[in-house]
């Protein structure tokens, strides 16, 4: 076999030049000189016999030949970096690395939890929690970015049929009030019951606003005639609002489960009205997986997963508590 007409050191430049955006930054980037970025390119295109910069513009551009070999250079230079992590493994997780990704309440409430369980048991593996729209985070485990992922979200179809997609648990979406509000000495409430409360939600331009009224009008229920008196820009100010006595919400029960086990927000249930989502563990099937994730798949998802029955006891608690007020 021939030899190949470039290195890896070459790819490497090849890439930091487009990613920078010229010779000299992506020399900066690399800790080498100008001159010796330029010398390797003039090198590569010698050998490769074609031009792969157009050199007539400000910024660097590639010419044709040029956005073929950078097509390649990544996935060529990405088997390089999943090839040092499968070496990395033989070391029996005494180090190493994991990368998770996660939707933005998945990854504000759940994830930290998972990832403090794997660090107990594997304190040698550095982790790396990426909380993203499920749109980016989809696209992060795609390219390699991310090993694994929850999201609670809808994935493109592009997504869909690339990755595995694995149901994991569901989240429910649970009505809140406030402990002194008068119907908080009821257990149960009705659907038209909710129609008469004052509640706080999240901005109307929010991605998780537009996806907590889909599953409600998916529900049964008339977004439009519940009365939303305030607005705010996160899970943890509409809490602290609801436990203020400033009104209703409806909050993913993942993010309520302190609340719920010290009694500072009441849980009614709802006739006829249950609104939950499927969470889902996404992976890219023809990615090298590491040990690490493996590991984190095998023996803390399913944890985990688990807990709803403790989730559903506290809500019964509640529930009790409420009958006999």
């Amino acid at each position: 076999m021939a030899d190949l007409p470039f290195t890896l050191d070459q790819l490497r430049i090849l890439r930091a030049i487009v990613k920078e955006g010229s010779f000299k930054k992506a020399a900066d980037s690399l800790y080498v000189t100008q001159p010796a970025v330029s010398l390797q390119i003039q090198n590569l295109e010698k050998q490769l016999e074609v031009p792969l910069f157009d050199r007539g513009g400000r910024r660097a551009q590639l010419t044709e030949a040029g956005q073929l070999l950078l097509n390649y250079c990544e996935r060529i230079l990405s088997q390089c970096h999943e090839a040092c992590r499968a070496i990395e493994d033989l070391h029996n997780l005494k180090g190493g690395s994991l990368v998770v990704g996660a939707s933005q309440t998945t990854g504000t409430y759940l994830m930290p939890r998972m990832i403090g369980l794997f660090r107990q048991k594997f304190p040698d593996v550095s982790v790396q929690l990426q909380v993203h729209s499920t749109r980016r985070t989809g696209w992060s485990v795609a390219n390699g970015q991310v090993d694994l992922a929850i999201i609670g979200g809808e994935l493109p179809t592009e997504l869909k049929e690339l990755l595995e997609i694995t149901p994991y648990n569901t989240d429910e979406l649970a009505l809140v009030l406030p402990i002194k509000h008068q119907l908080a000495r009821l257990a149960e409430l009705t659907k038209e019951d909710l129609y008469k409360l004052s509640f706080v939600s999240l901005d109307s331009q929010s991605t998780t606003r537009k996806v907590v009224d889909q599953l409600l009008a998916r529900s049964g229920l008339d977004v439009q005639r519940l009365r939303i008196e305030m607005e705010l820009n996160s899970l943890e100010a509409i809490k602290n609002a609801v436990q203020s006595g400033l009104g209703a919400a409806f909050l993913p029960v993942i993010s309520i489960e302190r609340e719920l086990a010290a009694g500072t927000v009441h849980k009614p249930l709802v006739a006829d009205l249950e609104v939950k989502r499927q969470l889902k563990l996404i992976t890219h099937p023809a990615r090298y997986c590491s040990r690490a994730a493996e590991t984190f798949r095998e023996d803390i998802l399913p944890v985990f997963a688990s807990a709803d029955s403790q989730i559903k006891k506290i809500w019964q608690l509640n529930h009790e508590k409420g009958s006999e007020r």
